[in-house]
């Protein structure tokens, strides 16, 4: 029987070369396939039953699909800023929607997993491929980029929106010239520290001394304006108290003359509305007809940052202006004459008007700008995200040539207020005495910052500031203009700020674009692998599932991700040909035993005729 046998064996070996040519077919028609990982395949033969080895026959043949999922594709650029590919072992966690929901996806939680990185940000801010696969990974605290948990989840950048950051450090490199040269300086006496292009305090108004280091110009404090006593109207009349009904029908404990809806009050520009008893409007800026005098003080407190209080035995009550400005309140409703107010009460802050050691008044500008140089500006940001302009300038205090017992010694300052006028202070002196050798080093302080207290400029209150110059970032070496040479100068602060795009760097990071200016990481891509990769099931469109022979995803990959980057197919189409031609010639093979065997089927049937 052994022409049938070699009959069914060709039927065998033409249905493996089928299977062969099927997937050389499929890697052809995937040569560019992003991510594309080619089937090769792998013949074992069948060896018929025998019980003696010298009558064994030449068996049969299978064929069976071999991955090759662990073969790494081209990896090319791109301009797409999203797109990525992965560089050695690896695969990006992805999710597809099982439906839709307000034209929203909805996630089964079953995890996928792709080489495919053709991501792009859709219309609800997911990373979507082009095989329509959600990407995932962990989200990132934009503020302080630490990782908000550790399991990945479908990454959406939508919304995103970052809340303004007031600026506490700034980085800081310069060189100042070795010998300055000031507006002044051509003119002096020679050999004066003028003529050496530094500050001469004798220049400046008496007792208004720039160069003493460690008295700041005084802060602005909290100021207070009191009403006259205030009754309620219940029977006999009493002090007012928190408790008081702004408005209310005697003789109950409210005012004589009460608040009514409609009523405004103007707070150092706010507006507070009074509406109607019981169901009008509550918040920062509304308060109801029949609240309290405890409310509506909380309300003002809350604008000028400190609260109001009331005298217990005469119902006085006590405004205060608060550091962040002059106190102004407006109002024409009867209520605020009640407590015992005019239509108008103001109060300024108190200190800050007049400057003390250490900084350079309105009227000695003039003089300062002609014995000092240029030590640049940044733009700073206070707690709400407004915008300042920080002006830096330097003095030198002390110069090396003035002979025996003198060093070569700077202060910086910095403007406080650019409309200064008179004795108010326009310049501060940081409170530092920075000492340079003969080479140029700095040589005190020593470290690598610097605190400036109490930062303000105009209305706006900046704080403490850490000033960073690092190892060498800030020298004096000879310079042929005489000014100073910034560097670096820069500062931490920002505005708040929208999400404008997307885009993923080299480390895996996903780093948003804000509207403030801000690059900030927003989320980590995350990796896993397999001990079985090449085990793992295909899906449609460059995806894979987990399988028995796989084992589990192992969160974590060896892989580098590359941003602006695709990896293609790992079909190789000369490979292939070749392929292609050998299963061609193994097919026609086959088909040359089947017509032979029939032959010999025909010369038997022959025999007996």
């Amino acid at each position: 029987m052994g022409i049938f046998d070699a009959l069914n064996t060709s039927v065998g070996g033409l249905q493996a070369q089928s299977f062969a040519l099927q997937n050389i077919s499929g890697n052809i028609a995937n040569a560019q396939t992003t991510g594309y990982k080619g089937i090769q395949t792998s013949f074992d033969d069948l060896i018929p039953d025998s019980t003696n080895p010298n009558r064994q026959v030449a068996g049969g043949v299978t064929a069976y699909a071999q991955a090759t999922i662990t073969t790494q594709g081209t990896i090319s650029a791109s301009t797409v800023g999203t797109y990525m590919a992965i560089t050695g072992d690896g695969f990006f966690n992805v999710q597809k929607p099982s439906g839709t929901v307000d034209n929203l996806p909805v996630f089964s939680g079953i995890t996928d997993y792709t080489r495919r990185g053709d991501f792009q940000v859709n219309a609800n801010g997911n990373l979507v491929n082009s095989a329509g696969y959600y990407l995932m990974g962990v989200a990132v605290d934009p503020k302080t980029g630490n990782p908000l948990g550790n399991v990945p989840k479908v990454l959406q950048f939508q919304s995103n929106f970052i809340p303004a950051q007031a600026t506490t450090t700034l980085q800081y490199a310069a060189n100042l010239p070795a010998t300055p040269t000031t507006l002044a300086s051509p003119t002096a006496s020679a050999g004066s520290i003028t003529g050496y292009g530094g500050l001469n305090p004798s220049d400046f108004t008496t007792n208004f001394n720039p160069l003493v280091i460690g008295t700041p110009a005084p802060a602005y404090t909290d100021n207070v304006t009191t009403g006259a006593a205030a009754n309620n109207q219940a029977s006999p009349a009493v002090a007012i108290t928190s408790a008081t009904k702004l408005s209310g029908t005697a003789p109950s404990d409210s005012l004589p003359g009460g608040f009514a809806a409609g009523d405004t009050l103007v707070v150092d520009g706010t507006t507070i509305t009074i509406t109607a008893a019981g169901t009008g409007a509550q918040d920062a800026t509304h308060v109801r007809a029949d609240d309290t005098v405890g409310d509506l003080l909380g309300k003002i407190g809350a604008i000028t940052g400190q609260a109001a209080t009331i005298n217990a035995s005469t119902g006085a009550i006590t405004l205060h202006t608060g550091t962040a400005q002059d106190m102004s309140i407006t109002s024409a409703s009867a209520g605020w004459t009640a407590l015992g107010f005019g239509a108008t009460t103001t109060a300024a802050r108190g200190g800050g008007g007049t400057a003390g050691a250490g900084t350079v008044i309105a009227n000695d500008e003039t003089t300062f700008q002609r014995e000092s140089v240029s030590g640049g500006a940044v733009t700073a940001y206070d707690s709400t995200g407004t915008a300042t302009n920080l002006q830096l300038r330097w003095a030198k205090t002390d110069s090396a040539a003035l002979g025996a017992g003198h060093s070569d010694t700077w202060n910086l300052f910095y403007q406080t207020n650019p409309n200064a006028t008179g004795t108010q202070p326009a310049w501060v002196n940081v409170g530092t005495n920075f000492i340079f050798g003969t080479n140029g080093a700095l040589t005190s302080p020593t470290g690598s910052s610097i605190t400036i207290p109490n930062v303000t400029v105009g209305s706006q209150t900046l704080g403490a500031l850490t000033m960073n110059v690092g190892t060498g970032g800030l020298t004096q070496y000879a310079s042929t203009s005489g000014n100073a040479t910034i560097n670096a100068i820069n500062q931490n602060g920002y505005a708040a700020g929208q999400l404008q795009s997307v885009a993923v760097n080299n480390d895996g990071v996903v780093v948003g674009t804000f509207s403030n200016g801000q690059n900030l990481d927003l989320a980590q891509v995350s990796l896993s692998h397999f001990n079985g990769t090449n085990y793992l099931k295909a899906l449609d469109g460059g995806a894979y599932e987990v399988t028995d022979q796989s084992g589990p995803a192992i969160a974590g990959a060896s892989g580098t991700i590359s941003g602006s980057s695709l990896e293609g197919s790992n079909a190789d189409i000369a490979d292939e040909f070749t392929k292609l031609i050998v299963t061609q010639q193994a097919y026609s093979a086959n088909t040359k035993v089947i017509t032979t065997a029939n032959s010999m089927v025909q010369d038997l049937l022959n025999v007996l005729r």
